[in-house]
């Protein structure tokens, strides 16, 4: 089993930063994929930011400029540094990770933390 371990959300006024991690820890391969994820209540999940391996990284539109997206691969830590944040970036956060638990697996399998909460007050 792969366990993903997040942690960094909290409230933060309008403007402030945050930054949160996530740790994938368990039996694996590699990770070709890791990303975040953010719902809020009455809003669709959206996807807010992917890294692959190689460190080719992919935001959302309402992020761009805003939040970097980076990962350590010898800890297999994904980390988003969360700049200028908003009212709208309010939401829970979830990461996830796109895993192959072997070398002879090549269809991965996707593994999510517990959530966070980010929290913008004005």
């Amino acid at each position: 089993q792969v366990q993903m371990l997040e942690s960094g959300g909290g409230l933060v006024q309008t403007g402030g930063t945050l930054r949160l991690s996530c740790a994938a820890s368990g039996s694996f391969y590699s990770i070709p994929l890791m990303g975040w994820y953010r719902q809020s209540p009455g809003k669709q999940r959206e996807l807010v930011a992917t890294i692959t391996g190689t460190r080719t990284t992919n935001y959302a539109d309402s992020v761009k400029g805003r939040f970097t997206i980076s990962r350590d691969n010898a800890k297999n830590t994904v980390f988003l540094q969360m700049n200028s944040l908003k009212s709208e970036d309010t939401a829970a956060y979830y990461c996830y990770a796109e895993v192959r638990r072997s070398s002879y697996s090549y269809n991965p399998e996707t593994f999510w933390g517990q959530g966070t909460q980010v929290t913008v007050s004005s």
